[in-house]
């Protein structure tokens, strides 16, 4: 259920105040408000403090501490929103112990909740598994409309494995989903960008040919197959009504994302990742916008092993692309160019 009073931690909402440079030099930990009942439909933080399908899926403790060091990261973002859409901090779903299926079920009656009151809801993790409990949410709100359900994940790992046992894991969200779609006679329409040969065994490509998946592999992410990959993004997005944005950490290099579960010795150049982000978002923005983007997630920052707060620094900066369009939007996105000279 939504929590109508949430208390924020000061300890991760505190930064720099320039005072002298008045309301026109805010930045995000100023202008964040705890969720109440009631307000205007805004960018709602949710964060998901869990660990638990990490371990499950055999991985590096640590995934739990994402949210706070995001939000963190996040507290010194420039503020160039307004009052018309707030920026509201729902508190975190805690996952006790390994009870990884309960904690989804909450992440899905608390997303449900937001959705039904306007948010966007922005989710911090956390371990991948975060997906499972995001569609939970999406399926309670948007039943009406899962019809034309889409997910698109920008990851090194397709995250299609059966759960092992039937309990599931940070690599089984999925096929979870799948799964889901399937009992419901609905299509399962995944996009994953940046999917790894070297990270996914050959059964899993199977999965993912069985399931008809689409992906767009990490040797072709580069500058001058710019046109090529935005036309496969666009054609996928044509297809889609309401989308599910999830986005991995570990689909960037271990060199500006190294605190991850398994940091990607290649991954998708940041310049690249933020571009073909930008695509996508640009065509969900704006009033009547197709498809419409239902929630957007950010998973596997784990600052155990992160160096200088770089992954979560750069979760911050993703979340700040995702929201503006909900806060700030009159602050134009610059088409997005060709390849750089």
């Amino acid at each position: 259920m939504e929590r109508c009073n949430v208390d924020i931690d000061r300890q991760s909402w505190t930064g720099r105040v320039d005072a002298a440079e008045g309301e026109r030099a805010l930045r995000w930990h100023q202008r964040v408000q705890p969720l109440r009942a009631g307000h205007a439909p805004g960018v709602a933080l949710l964060g998901f403090a869990c660990d638990a399908g990490v371990m499950r899926n055999q991985g590096k403790a640590g995934a739990a501490a994402g949210p706070a060091a995001i939000r963190r990261m996040a507290a010194n973002l420039a503020w160039h929103g307004s009052d018309a859409a707030p920026l509201v901090d729902a508190g975190d779903v805690s996952c006790n112990g390994d009870e990884l299926e309960d904690a989804q079920a909450e992440l899905g009656g608390r997303v449900a909740a937001l959705l039904r009151a306007g948010h966007l809801p922005i989710l911090l993790g956390g371990g991948h598994d975060i997906a499972w409990g995001s569609y939970q949410g999406i399926a309670a709100a948007c039943s009406d409309a899962l019809d034309g359900y889409g997910v698109l994940n920008f990851d090194a790992h397709f995250d299609l494995r059966r759960p092992p046992g039937g309990r599931g894991n940070s690599g089984t969200a999925f096929f979870q989903i799948a799964e889901a779609l399937a009992v419901r006679r609905q299509a399962f329409r995944y996009l994953c960008i940046g999917a790894s040969a070297a990270a996914n065994t050959r059964a899993v490509f199977d999965t993912a040919h069985r399931l008809g998946v689409q992906w767009i592999g990490d040797s072709e992410l580069i500058w001058p197959n710019f046109a090529q990959l935005t036309g496969s993004i666009d054609a996928f997005l044509d297809r889609v009504k309401l989308l599910q944005l999830s986005i991995c950490l570990d689909a960037l290099p271990a060199s500006v994302a190294p605190g991850v579960s398994a940091p990607a010795a290649r991954g998708i150049a940041p310049d690249l990742f933020f571009a073909l982000l930008d695509h996508v978002l640009r065509r969900c923005a704006g009033p009547g916008a197709r498809p419409r983007l239902a929630l957007a997630e950010i998973a596997e920052c784990n600052p155990a092993v992160d160096r200088e707060d770089m992954t979560s620094r750069l979760a911050a900066r993703i979340g700040f692309e995702i929201a503006r369009d909900v806060i700030a939007p009159g602050m134009a996105r610059t088409p997005a160019a060709g390849a750089p000279c």
